[in-house]
């Protein structure tokens, strides 16, 4: 135990009983003066006495709060069975119940955690404990269907990473030298073969639309519930920056109470889902010092200001807080989108010849005349790679997927001929480019399902060309994620790509360039082109793409400038 651990006085493994008898393990760090005091809580999965449970007790402790972190049902010191996310809101709820009644807790509790930490916050919120006052959920989803599925296609990098973090936690070290072990085994129900068996994993494969699996816990349909106001923390290469973002609109928006939908905050960083506050370098650029954010202290402010009534200008200060890349300034907008921006379309060009760098794809704000439409091939056994962007592999995870989350240089894939490559002119004044993107494509594919993809670039002036953000729509679902249904062959679509959230200035010099293409593995499952169920589906074809862009049919990226 470090020295400033050693004032603090510390109960630990305290079984707290849940409504059906399972008890949980917990600890309670607690300032050596008398109380009561307002608690802080933490419900984690990855074990309450590792180091990243227990690095911020002395400083909250030393502020005046108690901090209480309890290992979740069925993991490490607690009793029964873990079954991922089934039990979060009610056990969590019932923890705070217990918080409340406690001599020391003076009724107000705040929550910390991140990632499946993060969510076991929000999932309390609709049960409205009265103690409750001031959760903090960082890099979360809104449901586990958006975290696991983007528009039908399964986001691979998140099951092989659980595979490989929740093996460890029962003692496994899965040997993974080459990473097509998991990535490239088919059919997608084997993933698990030799690195861990999850009942879990095989059920959210097997379950590929948004049904009673995930509506179960999902929080879409629980908003109007939630009566505290909470904080929102992410970062734009973020796998789960999109989720915030729905997360932040659901409780602004139809929030049970006023404080919810006035008091609820969203902060934004330059960060991926592992290096919140962080501004050490990451993927081929970094961001400055600005990017560099005291998150412990952060989250003090706001538990200060919900959680003691100390007037800090937390409320004063407009909702949401993000961070400017390129500029790489910190900004404040009172809504998202922001309230002035103009959403301007740019357009797809070319005379039928936009494959790779070397094509001559053009982007830009002038209609379409009668152009060719471009055409690709994509083979699922020679699939793009991913390449950086918004996904959980970092660090030695990410080494073992062979690829990275970040702000990488795309240039060398982009000499593939599968990727069409739109890219606009130097610019003679800076963009800034900050709220949703979304490409508008029209297209078709030889096949009765296949994938599109949008990749939103910075081109530097040294060719650079540095990922932003990206998107990918599974053709069944085009329409709806509850009912897919097939595209007929050949036949000329109109697909929406949600390419996410992002605020970036493109700066006087540099180009905005766009991919599209088929395929971004392993950030995503490969679409094998049968229309067949991928959890059982082990052939595949090679499906012929065609993407239009003429008078009757322009195809256009939509980018959200903010005047300057």
């Amino acid at each position: 135990m470090s020295s400033s651990m050693e004032s603090i006085e510390v109960k630990r493994n305290i079984k707290v009983s849940m409504r059906d008898g399972v008890e949980l393990s917990t600890d309670i760090y607690s300032p050596a003066t008398e109380g009561p005091f307002p608690v802080l809580l933490l419900r984690t999965i990855y074990d309450k006495s590792a180091d990243n449970a227990v690095t911020w007790i002395p400083e909250f402790v030393s502020r005046g709060y108690v901090v209480v972190v309890q290992d979740c049902r069925g993991k490490y010191a607690s009793d029964g069975e873990w079954e991922a996310y089934v039990h979060e809101a009610e056990d969590g709820y019932d923890c705070q119940e217990w918080i409340g009644a406690q001599s020391w807790c003076d009724g107000g509790i705040g929550m910390y955690g991140a990632s499946y930490n993060g969510f076991t916050q929000s999932l309390t919120a609709p049960l409205r404990s009265k103690y409750l006052k001031a959760p903090v959920p960082t890099v979360s989803q809104q449901d586990n269907f958006g975290h696991w599925y983007v528009n039908g296609a399964l986001q691979l990098h998140v099951p092989t990473t659980c595979l490989i973090l929740w093996a460890r936690a029962i003692g496994d070290d899965p040997d993974l030298t080459d990473s097509h072990q998991i990535t490239r085994r088919l059919p997608l129900l084997s993933i698990g073969e030799g690195v861990l068996d999850s009942s879990f994993i095989k059920d959210a494969i097997r379950h590929n639309t948004f049904d009673d699996f995930w509506k179960n816990y999902s929080m879409r349909y629980k908003y109007h519930e939630v009566e505290t106001p909470a904080l929102f923390v992410s970062g734009w290469y973020d796998n789960l920056v999109h989720e915030t973002f729905k997360l932040f609109t659901g409780w602004t928006t139809h929030g049970k109470s006023s404080a919810a939908r006035k008091r609820t905050k969203l902060l934004i960083g330059p960060w991926s889902h592992g290096n919140i506050g962080s501004s050490d370098p990451f993927g081929d650029i970094g961001f400055g010092s600005a990017a560099k954010l005291d998150f412990a202290k952060e989250q003090l402010r706001w538990y200060d200001s919900r959680l003691k009534g100390i007037k800090n200008g937390m409320d004063e200060e407009p909702p949401v807080h993000y961070f400017l890349m390129g500029e790489n300034e910190w900004r404040f907008a009172d809504g998202w989108p922001l309230p002035d921006t103009d959403f301007v379309r740019y357009y797809l060009h070319s005379d039928g010849h936009a494959n790779s760098l070397s094509g001559e794809g053009s982007l830009s704000t002038v209609l379409p005349e009668d152009e060719q439409p471009d055409q690709y091939k994509y083979d699922p056994n020679d699939p793009v790679p991913t390449v950086g962007g918004q996904i959980m592999a970092s660090g030695e995870f990410g080494q073992m997927m062979n690829t990275v989350s970040g702000p990488m240089d795309r240039s060398l894939v982009e000499c593939r001929k599968d990727i069409l490559v739109y890219t606009t002119g130097v610019l003679s004044q800076d963009i800034e480019v900050t709220g949703p993107v979304t490409l508008s494509l029209k297209a078709s594919s030889s096949c009765t399902d296949t994938d599109f993809t949008g990749t939103l670039v910075d081109v530097y002036p040294d060719g650079k060309a540095i990922i932003i953000c990206e998107g990918l729509l599974r053709a069944r679902f085009r329409d709806s994620i509850e009912h897919p249904s097939p595209i007929e062959p050949n036949k000329i679509y109109l697909f929406s790509i949600d390419m996410w959230e992002t605020s970036n200035l493109f700066k006087e010099g540099h180009k905005i360039r766009l991919e599209v293409s088929s395929s971004n593995h392993p950030r995503f499952d490969r679409n094998l082109n049968t229309g067949n169920h991928p959890a059982s589906d082990t052939e595949a074809n090679i499906a012929r793409q065609s993407v239009y862009h003429d008078t009757g049919n322009a195809s256009y990226l939509t980018l959200p400038i903010i005047p300057r």
